[in-house]
């Protein structure tokens, strides 16, 4: 029986992928299928605010792919692109009390351990200023994205 020479290409099946331990830490940390129903459901239940922003994001408009609903351990990010790690979350009244603040920071850290930066806006900013909302995603992408 002849020993076959290992793939050139293992790991590689997801673009940024390099190693077979980076493979498997993709599939234990980003978008787990654990997370799928609940994903799902929160596309299907989306607020005004976070549809208006998907129109403006979607189909790499800002010149990077945005995914919508996409899980990072046990957490569902409004919207993700990957090629920058920056994650957009649309905070309704909901996010203003002082636990929800404090979980949303800790939410922050524990999301930039994966190199994720967190852009927060709130509905009204959705509803008032969208220009202005996609001014700070697209300069938090330049951020990201230079040299």
């Amino acid at each position: 029986m002849l020993a076959s020479a290992p793939s050139p290409y293992q790991g590689e099946g997801r673009g940024e992928v390099g190693s077979c331990n980076e493979s498997r830490r993709l599939t234990q940390h980003y978008s787990k299928q654990s997370e799928l129903a609940k994903r799902r459901s929160l596309r299907r239940q989306a607020t005004d605010a976070e549809r208006t922003l998907w129109e403006a994001l979607r189909a790499g408009q800002l010149g990077v792919r945005f995914r919508r609903q996409y899980s990072v351990d046990a957490f569902v990010l409004d919207f993700y692109a990957p090629q920058c790690k920056l994650a957009v979350e649309v905070d309704g009244d909901s996010h203003f009390t002082s636990e929800a603040l404090h979980y949303d920071e800790q939410r922050a850290r524990h999301l930039g351990t994966f190199g994720i930066e967190v852009v927060r806006v709130t509905n009204a900013d959705v509803a008032e200023n969208l220009d202005g909302v996609l001014q700070a995603v697209a300069q938090a992408i330049r951020r990201r994205t230079s040299p």
